[in-house]
């Protein structure tokens, strides 16, 4: 039955439960959803907006499983509906419709499960399911149906068609390749595979797992010591692997962007848990391509483009901020920080094509790691039990591995919409919390492990049991929806699933590791040693009964024929008069533009393991080419990744597309000092090509044979990739062209993860190098430039010297090392001009005096607006004869080409042409897209507010007096001798991400760190009797469904063992307790902070109504608390990352113990609204401490946004002293 509550004027929360809902049942609801009134009426009138009932939401899975969690029983679903009165009103048809009152019928589907089906004619059948299968593959199975006797079951021929698509298996890359009538002598993946062939370097796995793997240093694993149980976290060193991998979800964006990127992300980070036998991600990247936003008007580019298409599903504008949004959200509830990216939009129509990416691209990649004893998959042995972790089988993702191998608009909407996925974060962290068990013990008993990706049970199941045979148990796996066929429970692609195969020995120790962690775990078959594949129903009958050689082996082979195409494009038309113009139109070309509306939403310091993100300076603006990560808490190895792409380079010459691609992120990444230089990187691949039309096939070839030469020539190598070959559009018999992009991700070691160049310049007497790269002349072909006049141009830039280009990267590598370089900054995008302008915007004073002679060359424009493979350096004076000496030895020429200035402004002379530019005027021009877009995610108020003020709020620094920054000043030392006999816990729900970062903090602070989860409280596991302090950590309990913290409050107060241990903590005078983020809204929920007031504090929206992620200043004012009380007076920097984090205080402010307010009332400095720009607050004596920022995120000066340069010798930051000042107190006070 249904029972409706509704909450305010004009939502409705309907609730379906198995039997009528007790009155008990009815009040516990009613506290859940925030005073919620039940209603006795069973029908509706008016006009409401909500899901599809035919798909259960994840928010609806998580407010289920937090009724259960508060000892409720029997409810089944819960969905939120809006009271609409507009006449046409505003919904995501892709996930919501439109009803018509709301009844009992709601969640009523009348759909009956299909029967198993026998196809007759499997070429009707393939085009009535759109299977995107070839003729030969039709062929094929037509004659496997004769040679076994019988006809295929619909479940047999479904299955082939995802496991053989081309999504999944990559059949033009394996395929051959005839290009103007001569057969060409290597397939595409074997021109890739020749890269590591000639340069394995340190290669360890390549092309034979879900990601690639380098071996890496040694490290020190942190982490509890028994993770079935409450206990005590240890150090202990580890041989590392670094993982690598990137993928695109173009399709699935292109339809429903939120969820077509947020399961993108979510299945790259499940192939970085896939490594191996279970391997850890760290860190993600993200690119959008779309077509033009047209977010406002007088932008030429965008009037002069093609007309607008009748866009399929939903406008580039759109795609751009949903996409981002779902990218975003998923990370950050999560927890995966998103540190380096790129956004293009593109159009251009010449030569009777229109060249446009209307089907988008969507790429989520990152780096991870994993031990050097696990990075080899093992060989599964008969009678081995097959394991599923995470959530149940829903009619998601119906055919998306076939629907995303063909031109988007090709089928029916309904096929399309059928492939449309549902991500679920929150879920997928509980299953990457028992892999990441896995993965730290000392015998991993996983054999083999595989995520659900493409394919659902088909491709991950598989995959894994193809050595032997399989037989899976279909009654096993998790259905929750019982309408679904056996077709659909086999191929649905529901997202945050793992598959792995181990002995039935340790099936209960994992079981256990699983429970604790909330993560489903299902036994659903074993291996066999029949080489065959089968998926058995409860009745004996078999939906998949084949071969392994029969469903994936002997599928044939592709064969592309196609001739080349020269297309000449028009030069650029250009005047030296209109430079001024000309920057401003470049300067805010999405590609170049600020990308605050992107960094502004996304967490970037989660794990606190963090050293670079993009946004750099004292204005902390998105500045930096790269991204890096520590491997550990000590600070020192680590990795970094960067980003290159070149596709309108690529429409001019795809070799030359190529070339460039893999030269800016190699520029990029040059900042950060590599262990053994160039040869430490390794690249990814990922190739979004519009195959199968006139000469693209051809230049396919071209782009790959280019991309495989110059790795080989600069010594690299490419171990895994990703490709999407149907960038085409259709829009009835029109057809729009994706550019040929490849977009290549570069990863490497880094040898000192706190030597890495900033992009921003110092306001120091220094002089500016330009060191060209390319070894090619100046050209303005596929720049930002050539694009702002819509033109592609004649010619574009390569690198004519591959070993050339490795010297100087090799160079710029040992400047880094020995700390030669004050700033450093590649040129791409937008060119020379951009480069130098963008070394100034992250700081507020300071200018530069640049002279262009050295060039030789009078056109100021090609000089400054071409995007020619170059870095420049800002060299100290004092230094500048030690850099000199070691380009000169290395044989790398530079120009000097400038020098900094107390003036503001950027003064540009060549020969006797001088131009003056403002930098604060570029600098706003360059913001004011990211403003644009800003305004459709924090709403235009918010927007306007952080655009006018981003410059009036720098990070600033009040120092605690006496404060040293050294380690043994305060008793502490990464070695620790010790326990130390003062217990801390972390506690941690389902959902919650900043645990380890803060049980570090803790344990470098000198506790012994307890690691303990709710399931221990709530089962008893766990009492709290022998700590004397408890945090509450930051992340997403429950993904904030039914409110921050909401849900996580509900398991203390009705939970008799959890609420007893927590009130018996709180009932000693000898305990500290602190909630941070997440933690923060608890202790709200929960009371803990002003239990005697009568109205008590609340946690609320951000004003913006979305996430907020920055690093900003707070100040400490004269407070009586024993964390906070010696830091009063300071202003430090600080890490924000939170999406409900607005104080409401009802009483008088001097009621509160505020002991941290924002440094600025103004957003976004004050990220969230908070009156008197409170950022936390503490229990009248002290003792107890609920704050907004993550002090754990910041307590050594390398993961800090923005540190003082005069204290660049820091080893700590003030924040890891309030650790300290917890520590003494116990010790003075313990009972």
């Amino acid at each position: 039955m249904v029972t409706f509550f509704k909450k305010g004027a004009s939502l409705v929360i309907a609730v379906q439960s198995e039997v009528k809902l007790s009155d008990e049942t009815i009040s516990k609801l009613q506290w859940l959803f925030d005073g919620a009134k039940a209603l006795k009426a069973t029908r509706l009138k008016g006009k409401y907006i909500g899901p599809r009932k035919e798909m259960i939401t994840p928010w609806s899975t998580n407010a289920v499983e937090i009724t259960q969690n508060m000892g409720i029983e029997g409810i089944q679903r819960i969905e939120e509906y809006a009271l609409t009165t507009d006449e046409c009103p505003v919904l995501d048809k892709m996930l919501q419709r439109l009803y018509d009152g709301l009844s009992a019928d709601i969640f009523k589907i009348t759909h009956t499960p299909e029967k198993i089906v026998y196809i007759d004619d499997i070429e009707a059948y393939n085009i009535s399911e759109g299977l995107a299968l070839s003729g030969e593959e039709i062929k094929y199975l037509q004659e496997l149906s004769e040679r076994i006797g019988r006809k295929l079951t619909d479940s047999e021929v479904f299955g082939f068609s995802q496991v053989n698509s081309e999504h999944c298996r990559h059949k033009i890359f394996n395929g051959t390749f005839i290009i103007d009538g001569q057969e060409m002598p290597s397939s595409l993946f074997k021109l890739i595979k020749k890269t590591s062939q000639e340069n394995p370097n340190s290669l360890v796995s390549a092309y034979k797992d879900n990601v690639a793997f380098v071996k890496g240093p040694k490290a020190q694993q942190f982490a509890p010591c028994n993770p079935e149980q409450p206990d005590f976290f240890e150090e202990k060193e580890i041989k590392t692997v670094i993982s690598l991998k990137a993928e695109t979800h173009n399709f699935p964006t292109t339809v429903e962007p939120f969820n077509g990127a947020a399961t993108g992300t979510g299945g790259e980070i499940r192939d970085r848990l896939g490594g191996g036998k279970a391997s850890l991600p760290i860190a993600g990247t993200a690119v959008y391509m779309t077509s033009y936003p047209r977010i406002a008007d007088q932008r030429q580019w965008e009037e002069n483009a093609p007309l607008p298409r009748p866009w399929l599903y939903q406008t580039p504008e759109e795609i751009l901020i949903k996409a981002s949004n779902g990218a975003s959200d998923f990370g950050n509830k999560f927890g995966q920080p998103l540190i380096c990216g790129s956004v293009l939009t593109f159009e251009h129509e010449e030569h009777n094509r229109t060249m446009a990416y209307d089907k988008v691209i969507m790429l989520a990649g990152g780096v991870g790691f994993g031990t050097q004893k696990d990075a080899l998959k093992g060989d599964p042995k008969p009678g081995m039990k097959v394991v599923v972790m995470g959530g149940d089988n829903y009619r998601i993702g119906m055919g998306g591995g076939a629907v995303s191998s063909v031109a988007t608009g090709q089928y029916d909407n309904s096929i399309e919409l059928n492939a449309v996925q549902r991500a679920n974060p929150e879920m997928q962290k509980r299953v990457s919390n028992v892999v990441r068990a896995l993965a730290e013990m000392d015998n991993n008993p996983c054999v083999s492990i595989h995520d659900h990706g493409a394919g659902g049970h088909l491709n991950a199941l598989s995959e894994l049991v193809e050595a032997t045979g399989g037989k899976i148990n279909m009654d096993q796996l998790p259905v929750g929806d019982p309408t679904l066929s056996a077709k659909e429970i086999i191929g649905n692609e529901s997202q945050e699933r793992m598959g792995l195969v181990m002995e039935e020995k340790h099936i209960e120790k994992i079981r256990k590791i699983a429970e604790r962690e909330r993560a489903p775990f299902y036994v659903v078959g074993e291996t066999t040693n029949d080489d065959r594949f089968v998926f058995e129903q409860k009745d004996g009958k078999c939906p998949i009964d084949l071969a392994m050689a029969d469903m994936f082996g002997n599928s044939p082979k592709t064969v592309m024929t196609d001739n080349t195409v020269v297309r000449n494009y028009e030069g650029v038309e250009y005047s030296q008069a209109q430079l001024d113009k000309y920057i401003e139109n470049v300067l805010q070309l999405e590609a170049v533009a600020c990308k605050d509306w992107l960094t502004n939403k996304v967490d970037r310091s989660v794990t606190g393991k963090i050293a670079r993100q993009q946004c750099q300076g004292e204005i902390q603006l998105p500045l930096s080419d790269c991204g890096v990560v520590a491997l550990d808490y000590r600070g020192k190895s680590g990795i970094a990744t960067s980003i290159g792409h070149a596709p309108q380079v690529a429409l001019i010459d795809s070799a030359k597309g190529s070339v460039m691609a893999i030269a800016e992120a190699l520029t990029n990444i040059a900042g950060a000092q590599l262990k053994d230089g160039i040869k430490s990187i390794s690249l990814s691949a990922n190739w979004m090509w519009p195959c199968k039309n006139e000469g693209e096939d051809a230049a396919l070839y071209k782009a790959v044979q280019a991309c495989s030469d110059f790795a080989c020539a600069l010594g690299i190598n490419i171990p895994t990739g990703k490709d999407s070959l149907s960038m085409t559009q259709k829009y009835g018999q029109d057809k729009v062209y994706a550019p040929g992009t490849v977009i290549i991700s570069a990863a490497g070691e880094v040898k000192n993860i706190r030597r890495v160049t900033t992009p921003v310049a110092q306001l120091k007497n220094s002089q500016l190098l330009y060191i060209d790269m390319s070894s090619d002349e100046l050209k303005l072909g596929g720049s930002a430039f050539a694009q702002s006049l819509n033109k592609l141009g004649a010619d574009a830039p390569t690198v004519k010297c591959p070993e050339y280009f490795a010297k100087a990267f090799n160079a710029i590598q040992t400047l880094v090392g020995r700390n030669l370089i004050l700033a450093q900054h590649d040129v791409s995008a937008g060119g020379l001009f951009t480069t130098l302008l963008e070394m100034n915007f992250g700081n507020v004073k300071g200018g530069m005096n640049i002279c262009l002679d050295e060039f030789n060359d009078a056109d100021m424009v090609k000089v400054l607006f071409a995007e020619n493979p170059a870095i420049v350096l800002q060299i100290a004076d004092s230094k500048l004869e030690s850099v000199k000496e070691v380009l000169d030895k290395a044989g790398v020429a530079f120009k000097n080409i400038g020098e900094i200035s107390n003036e503001r402004t950027l003064t540009i002379t060549n020969g006797d042409d001088e131009k003056m530019f403002f930098i604060d005027h570029l600098r706003d021009v360059w913001y004011r897209t990211s403003y644009l877009l800003d305004r459709k995610q924090s709403g235009e108020a918010c927007a306007r507010s952080r655009y006018d003020n981003y410059r009036n709020q720098p990070v600033r620094y009040t120092f605690p007096k006496g404060f040293s920054g050294k380690l043994e000043d305060y008793g502490l030392s990464f070695n620790r001798p010790g326990k130390s006999g003062i217990k801390a816990a972390i506690i941690r729900e389902k959902g919650v991400n900043g645990d380890r970062e803060m049980a570090y903090s803790l344990y470098l602070a000198g506790f012994d760190v307890k690691d303990v989860h709710m399931t221990d409280l709530t089962s008893g596991r766990e009492t709290l009797e022998d700590v004397n302090m408890i945090v509450f950590c930051g992340g997403f309990s429950n993904s904030d469904v039914l409110g921050s913290a909401k849900g996580w409050a509900g398991g203390f107060l009705y939970n008799e063992k959890a609420k007893a241990a927590l009130d018996n903590f709180y009932k000693r005078t000898d305990t500290l307790s602190l909630g941070i983020c997440n933690g923060c809204q608890l202790m709200q929920e929960l009371n803990l902070i002003c239990p005697d007031h009568e109205r008590r504090p609340k946690m609320l929206h951000n004003n913006s109504h979305k996430f907020e992620s920055g690093f900003i200043s707070v100040v400490i004012p004269e407070n009586n608390s024993v964390m906070f009380g010696p830091l009063s007076g300071s202003k430090l920097g600080i890490w924000i990352a939170h999406g409900e984090g607005k104080f409401q205080l009802p009483e008088k402010l001097s009621e509160y113990n505020v002991i941290a307010k924002y440094a600025y009332s103004q957003y976004p400095a004050n990220p969230n609204g908070s009156y008197a720009s409170v950022a936390g607050i503490a229990s009248a004596d002290g003792r107890h401490l609920a704050m907004m920022p993550h002090l754990e995120r910041a307590i050594f000066p390398w993961q800090c946004g923005f540190y003082p340069a005069t204290r660049r010798n820091d080893e700590i930051t003030p924040w890891l002293t309030a650790f300290v000042n917890a520590r003494k107190w116990i010790e003075e006070n313990k009972k």
